[in-house]
């Protein structure tokens, strides 16, 4: 029998309704296994198993009184540090902000989740601001990769993607401006969708920042969004609200969704990061899967300059140093110092004009990713350019005057606002201790703005294409 631990979402939801098993039962599971794996990995922030199984225990009353809340009531669920939830302090994994008083009320997202009846088991690490696709941070320390412990589980939705890989429950929400959802997902073999911009109702909203998703199967990250994307006021940026289930959208998808479909192949940025030989061949892989399921796959040009990277760099060093200019200089330097120099360097002398090149960048960018997509359904690539790299680190190649060279694959689509998901596929291989293959492998699906089901689709096409998974990492 599956573990409990390892029951999906989905799993869960039909066994509460079958009487087969209590909500009590799954949190206990979940609890056990978080505090196995966390003196190892470090992905939670703030844990409350007394709050979580009250939460379990007033679900199975609801599940035997036949009046669940929804199909996820008493489905465990995590929430990134920076997604307010009520009661709790939201520092944005930063020590600059360790003393700020607790939240006084749950931020959308949050919300959606509570009042569906899920389990909330707790908070997720992040780094500094969001700012890193690492794991490191001066708040947290180090969060480490469930599949080796001397990786990084990337970032900025660290924790939620190390807890997803090592089952500490079925559902997850990071946040996600650059990557901070399919980075992680990719580095740590899980499923993560990158919402279009406003279908899931953030606060406080901004330019490419979205919530997402971070589960193990597809359809459980349907059924989130089932949850998620349900209206709040707070976000003025948020989309027009139109009943939708996603989970009910995946029923008899299979191979054969994918014939006749136009697949624009990315195997390549050109800036950044070069590709690892491993990650090429993996993305080529899906792709050619696809085209014996009867797409019509044709490789695409890069789309993206070094000088659009470039400035959408300097714009979210802009952001960042505007934040901590901010701060009384005794909070100041409890920032991590890398990330202080990466937001200083040369931001300190930005003109307003150098601001306003680099937002006419994020402007290039956003044109240039939709003329690219818009030819094609859907367009794949790798999720990430590199295999996990140290833990310790807060970037590849650890240069604070380089920080976010492995973003090339991700960015783009958080700037469109178009939809894009990242699915594992398959693993690299370096052999691991205890395991039967290497480091996970993923690969991004990218859709047209507002077609975020469309996304859901073909990803599920992928998970059912893709090579056998090996068995999730274990906390020897």
């Amino acid at each position: 029998m599956t573990a409990l631990h390892h029951l999906t979402a989905a799993e869960l939801s039909a066994a509460y309704a079958g009487g087969t098993l209590s909500p009590v039962d799954a949190a206990k599971a979940v609890l056990a296994r978080i505090d196995a794996w966390e003196p190892k990995i470090n992905a939670m922030y703030r844990l409350n198993p007394e709050a979580a199984l009250a939460s379990a225990k007033a679900s199975e009353s609801r599940w035997r009184a036949g009046s669940a809340l929804s199909p996820l009531d008493g489905v465990p669920v995590t929430i990134k540090e920076n997604l307010a939830t009520k009661g709790d302090p939201a520092p944005i994994g930063t020590r600059a902000n360790e003393n700020l008083p607790p939240a006084a009320a749950d931020c959308p997202p949050a919300a959606r989740v509570r009042e569906a009846g899920c389990v909330i088991l707790g908070k997720t690490t992040m780094p500094d601001y969001g700012m890193l696709s690492s794991g490191l941070s001066s708040l947290h320390g180090i969060t480490r990769n469930p599949w080796r412990l001397d990786r990084n589980p990337s970032g900025s939705s660290s924790g939620a993607g190390a807890a997803a890989a090592a089952g500490c429950g079925p559902l997850h929400l990071g946040t996600d401006i650059g990557g901070s959802v399919r980075l992680p997902a990719a580095h740590c073999g899980v499923f993560a969708l990158k919402p279009s911009l406003g279908r899931i109702p953030t606060y406080p909203p901004y330019i490419g920042r979205v919530a997402g998703p971070m589960t193990r199967t597809v359809l459980d990250t349907a059924m989130l969004m089932n949850v998620a994307t349900k209206p709040d006021a707070r976000d003025f940026m948020s989309l027009p609200y139109h009943p939708f289930d996603y989970a009910r959208a995946l029923e008899n998808i299979d191979a054969s969704h994918a014939k006749g479909l136009r697949i624009g192949f990315l195997p390549d940025m050109n800036v950044g990061l070069a590709v690892h030989p491993e990650v090429r061949a993996a993305a080529q892989s899906a792709a050619r899967a696809l085209e014996a399921a009867g797409a019509v796959v044709e490789e695409i040009p890069s789309f993206l300059t070094a000088a659009m990277l470039d400035g959408m760099c300097r714009f979210l060093e802009a952001r960042l140093h505007n934040d901590c200019a901010a701060l009384a200089p005794e909070r100041r330097a409890k920032l991590l110092p890398f990330v202080l120099e990466w937001c200083t360097w040369r931001a300190k002398d930005f003109s307003g004009r150098d601001v306003m090149a680099a937002y006419n960048t994020y402007v290039a960018m956003r044109e240039a990713t939709v003329s690219a997509c818009e030819p094609y359904d859907y367009v794949l690539s790798p999720t990430s350019p590199i295999l996990p790299y140290e833990a310790e680190l807060p970037c590849p190649g650890n240069d604070p005057h380089n920080a976010l060279p492995h973003i090339a694959f991700t960015v783009a689509y958080n700037m469109s606002e178009q939809p894009a998901a990242s699915l594992n596929w398959t693993a690299s291989a370096d052999g691991l201790p205890n395991n039967d293959g290497g480091l996970p492998v993923g690969v991004q699906v990218i859709g047209h703005r507002f077609d975020d089901a469309g996304v859901l689709k073909l990803a599920r096409v992928l998970e059912q294409l893709r090579p056998k998974q090996r068995a999730w990492p274990e906390p020897v």
